[in-house]
Formats: C-alpha cells, structure tokens, sequence
C-alpha cells in the first residue's frame, strides 16, 4: 500500500473500496450461517467503534477494546462528531467514511445504539457486532465480560452471521415533496395529540386492508417482533423469517389484531385527520417526519440488509428465554 493511500485512509479523505453485496450473500436468509475460518478470506484491518451516548461504561469498554485491536494489528475509528471521538490513537473521521472504510462495525451500548449502527451497516454493506452495555441486549448480545473471547473469535474468521431484512418507509406529502428512511426494527404511526383517537387506512398491493382506529399502527420486521409490537401484542417471529407484521396501538375495535404479511408487500397508508389533526411517524423510535391528512406513507422491504454478526454458539432461542424469563427448566435430555 502507498504511503499516500495510507494517508488517506487515516485522514478517511479516501474510502477503501467495498465489494458489493453477491447474489450468495443476499440469499442469507436462514436465521444463521456459521463461517468456517478456511474460506474467510478478507482479514479485518480497520474495526470502527460507535456508540450513541457517553457514561462511563461505554468509556471504560471502547478504551478497552481499542487496546485490544491495537495489540492485534488492527486499526480503530471513531466518528469525528460521537460521544467517543476524543478516544486516544483512534482515527476520527466522518461517520459515513468510517462506515466505507471499515471492514468491521462495532456497536458499544444497547439495543438502541445497535439501531443507531445498523443504519450505517446496511447502507455501507459493512458486518455489524455489538457489545452489550444497555438493559436489555436482544441485538447487542455479547456480553463485556466475553468480549476478547469473541472478538478474537471474529477475527479468526469463527462466527456467525445472518442477514436480516430492514424497512423503507417514503412519506409523501399533499405537495410532492417526499422524505425517506431505513428501519431495522420497525416503523410506527402513533397519534400526536394526547386524548384524540388516529384513524390510519392500509392499503397492501392495491388491495384495501382496513381502517384501523386507536393510538397508531407498528410495521414491524422480525427483529422488531421482539420490541415496541411485543408490547402491542405481536407475534415473535424468527429473525430468518421473510415477513412482516402490522400491529394496531390500543386499536378501538377489540378485532382489530396483528396480521403477518409477506415481507414482499407494498403497504400505503393514509391518516384520515380532515379537522387538522396529525400523525406522527417514527424509525426505529427516531422521529422522520409529521404526517397530515393527504400524506401517504408507504413502506416496503428496503434492497438493504444488514449483517449481523454472532460467537458461534449464539442461539436465538436461548436469548428469547433469558431476556423475556421463560420458564428456567433445561429440556429433558430424553426429548
């Protein structure tokens, strides 16, 4: 490598050239691939650590992990404008440069800061791991005390991956104008005004759904299944699963239940507010945009996936039972 290309790539005033996703690597629909280390063959250089707020814990860990990839040869970015962009011997730059350059992201916080990176990833094509320092870990699953373990693992080339599916939502306004945004977990309208019922209309392929009347509707992927529309009474479904569900909030018509559609489907929705009333559109909990009588919003499964990358022995089923307190007795070996 040049001395100049080096440069470049320090300063991340030149972004290191990504293949773009195979016909292989979208076909990552199964819940997990495990990666035998004799076919990995593009080493991890360049490793960029995010985080979405700064305590202590985030701290103490990105220091931690950013002497751990020193130590094995492997170079550390961080966002120029992040809780962690002061972090010592670590090239700053901007988040989409890190997100191009990097042949691996990092997340260091929740579920939350791993929506946040996910985002980057997928856009980018970039793996994503995340080490848990939140509540609740569904996504971020590797714990601080196994890091070094797993990530040495990761770079080893022993893990596994899973591509899950995200969402684009494209809000169009009454003047044209439109406003778009990818969703790893879900996409949600929910009322404005507190005390006021929202009336939201589906459409799913040209096809009229219903008129549901209540505080909102979630469009959750199976990721999502776990958050906001669990709440709502929405199924759990498998992240392998290429599916989507719509979930009514606090719907008016005790009927009015979760469907699960395919995740092909083209869903357009309207809000019928004719008085002046108002929606309010989120991504991922993130605000995209308010939405009035005559908008439409349509959501659909994103040409973005992102990778998702786990130790070996990850099993879903088993963070299921931790994380939602199943029932604590081990299977019966005899089964």
């Amino acid at each position: 490598m040049t001395s100049a290309k080096t440069n470049a790539i320090n300063r991340f005033e030149s972004l290191s050239s990504k293949s773009p996703p195979t016909a292989e690597s979208n076909a990552l629909k199964s819940p997990q691939q495990i990666v035998d280390p004799s076919t990995h063959r593009q080493p991890i250089a360049r490793v960029g650590l995010i985080a979405r707020s700064w305590d202590a814990l985030v701290g103490e860990t990105s220091d931690r992990l950013h002497t751990y990839f020193e130590s094995q040869g492997v170079a550390v970015y961080v966002d120029e404008s992040g809780p962690i962009a002061t972090l010592h011997g670590a090239h700053s730059g901007t988040r989409a440069a890190m997100g191009e350059t990097c042949d691996l992201l990092v997340a260091i916080g929740g579920d939350g800061t791993m929506l946040d990176a996910a985002n980057l990833a997928a856009r980018t094509n970039t793996p994503l791991v995340g080490i848990n320092r939140g509540r609740l870990g569904f996504l971020a699953d590797i714990s601080p005390e196994d890091t070094a373990h797993a990530l040495g693992e990761i770079l080893a080339g022993r893990y596994a991956q899973e591509s899950r599916l995200m969402l684009r939502a494209t809000l169009t306004r009454k003047d044209g104008s439109t406003q778009s945004a990818l969703a790893l977990n879900d996409i949600v309208i929910q009322k404005y005004d507190v005390g006021r019922m929202l009336e939201v209309q589906v459409h799913m392929n040209g096809t009229y759904v219903n008129r549901h009347r209540g505080d909102g509707l979630i469009i959750t992927t199976p990721t999502g299944s776990t958050a906001y529309a669990l709440s709502g009474g929405g199924p759990i479904m498998a992240p392998g699963l290429d599916a989507l569900a719509m979930v009514p909030i606090c719907p008016h018509t005790l009927s009015d239940r979760p469907v699960v559609v395919p995740a092909s489907s083209n869903l357009n929705m309207h809000i019928d507010e004719p008085s002046g009333g108002r929606a309010q559109i989120m991504t991922d909990g993130q605000p995209l945009s308010d939405m009035h009588d005559g908008d439409a919003l349509n959501v659909v499964q994103a040409d973005e996936r992102v990778t998702l990358l786990h130790p070996v022995d990850y099993d879903y089923f088993r963070i299921l039972r931790s994380k939602l307190a199943w029932g604590r007795a081990e299977p019966d070996p005899r089964t």
